[in-house]
């Protein structure tokens, strides 16, 4: 990953490969945002007038680049749209920063080293550049030819080193931002690696080794339940969505403890490493990036080892629900009667509705211990991607005022979200002759449908949420922002601000 460091230095001092300045859209044109003071005089203050002459605008996303003029020892500077000025008295939007610098941590790949002079307000924006600097310059290269000497984008290795310049760097504060964002941003972008593994490499088995080793690392508690074990305890969810495949399903559980946690959060990921549907068969067209659909386990491992990094005082303990869900001799059919962990019992109408099956097995389970709050993750619907598209996770919630500190995390690390309603109505059209429940109600509204079918295996009065990030989880489309192409670590940061804000007592 990138290596980062801070400084104070003035930019046109620095060596360095290139310089990143940040440029706000205004209604006279665009203008030269705080931090590139010492970099527009060497311009004889006209960077900004260059800059328009050359096209830019200040408009979010967009990258200007040229040449140097004497006086700044890197070659390049390289100005980034911050999207519109803010109000006079204000600042920017920290999401305006971190997609700024994303943007600019990708265009600058095959650089060495680049100096970073956007806007530092506060440690915040620290955090947030930071952020945006790991995660814009991601790159996914172990199964290219020379995976030793990564060249994914056009023969050019990821950004190698980046200076951060402004702000404190001695203060406690911005050590904090920064040393937070390094944490968090390696996590997300480890759930990315695991999202964008081929499933032939990335079955139920081997994630769970992969959990047990950075468990060990991490100094946290992991207990794998095998498929014996998964048979012995009853977890007919899991084992029926596994049975048709020749890798056996895991339920795994990671412990993150405090000596001075007060409280105790319960995160559920949904880990289906490949979804074929099972006899339920998807249609072509839809079975190629079935990879991504462990996105919900893999953010839930990531955000578990993240608070344990951070050395967050509150328990966090994560529940992965995996399995590969295939049609064969052995597997679930539609039609088939599952008894769950919970002991209901679930008619099994459609198998490509498998995410809620295993992920009712791992809610009762996680419900055992009466957690303060449970929140599960999961790519489950198609049905919320039609609602929602592909850059926004739907929430639901057993509790409004949950769902709604839940929401208000999620918009507050820039993960866009919208709470979505459980109508009761809902609920009958799940009403089986032959079961307790059927995996399956009204097609109109599928997505609320699965979170209603979800609520049924929580424990009573447990606060609960459920994310479904079936639309932001994997980016088909060109990279943007600090969002690559492929897996992009959704949920990540929601659940491990959720994880703060539960240490803090501010949750809901």
């Amino acid at each position: 990953m990138t290596a980062l460091t801070h400084s104070t230095s003035a930019a046109p001092g620095l060596r360095a490969d290139a310089i990143v300045i940040g440029v706000a859209k205004a209604a006279k044109g665009p203008v030269v945002a705080p931090g590139a003071e010492s970099v527009d005089k060497a311009y004889d203050g006209r960077l900004a007038g260059v800059l328009e002459t050359l096209g830019a605008s200040g408009a979010e996303g967009e990258v200007t680049k040229l040449p140097a003029p004497s006086g700044i020892k890197a070659p390049l500077v390289v100005a980034v749209g911050l999207g519109a000025e803010p109000e006079k008295d204000s600042s920017f939007d920290p999401e305006a920063l971190r997609k700024a610098a994303g943007v600019a941590a990708r265009a600058l790949a095959g650089s060495k080293k680049a100096a970073f002079a956007l806007p530092l307000g506060d440690a915040a924006d620290l955090g947030a550049v930071a952020e945006g600097v790991l995660l814009g310059a991601y790159s996914f290269d172990t199964y290219k030819e020379n995976g030793k000497n990564p060249k994914a984008r056009n023969g050019k290795a990821p950004l190698a080193e980046a200076t951060l310049l402004g702000g404190k760097p001695r203060d406690a504060a911005y050590k904090a931002a920064l040393a937070r964002a390094v944490a968090v941003s390696e996590e997300l972008n480890r759930a990315r690696d695991l999202v964008n593994t081929p499933p032939n490499d990335l079955n139920p088995e081997a994630f769970a080794a992969i959990v047990q080793a950075a468990g060990k690392e991490h100094g946290l508690k992991v207990q794998v339940l095998d498929v014996k074990a998964l048979e012995k305890g009853g977890y007919g969810g899991i084992l029926g969505v596994g049975a048709g495949s020749a890798s056996g399903p895991r339920l795994v559980k990671l412990s993150y403890t405090s000596s001075k946690a007060k409280k105790h959060l319960a995160l559920v990921g949904k880990g289906i490493t490949y979804d074929s549907g099972g006899i339920s068969l998807k249609p072509a067209g839809h079975n190629e990036t079935m990879k991504c659909d462990m996105s919900g386990a893999a953010a839930v491992f990531a955000a578990v080892v993240s608070a344990a990094r951070l050395g967050l005082e509150v328990n966090v303990t994560g529940w992965l629900a995996l399995a590969e869900n295939m049609p064969s001799g052995s597997a679930t059919r539609p039609g088939d009667v599952l008894r769950m962990y919970s002991g209901k019992t679930v008619e099994v109408l459609n198998t490509d509705a498998e995410g809620r099956l295993v992920l009712a097995d791992a809610l009762w389970a996680a419900s055992a211990e009466k957690p303060d709050a449970i929140v599960d993750v999961a790519t489950l619907t198609g049905a919320m991607m039609l609602a929602l598209g592909s850059r926004t996770f739907g929430i639901m919630a057993n509790d409004d005022a949950f769902r709604t500190a839940v929401h208000e995390a999620a918009e507050e690390v820039g993960e866009p979200a919208w709470p979505m309603p459980l109508p009761e109505h809902l609920r009958k059209g799940m009403d089986s002759p032959t079961a307790d429940i059927a995996n399956m109600g009204e097609r109109m509204g599928g997505g609320l449908v699965a979170g209603l079918f979800l609520r049924e295996f929580v424990g009573e009065g447990i606060p609960w949420a459920h994310l479904d990030i079936a639309g932001p989880a994997f980016n088909d489309g060109g990279p943007f922002g600090y969002t690559p192409k492929g897996g992009t670590g959704s949920a990540v940061r929601t659940l491990v601000r959720l994880a703060e804000l539960t240490a803090s007592g501010d949750l809901g």
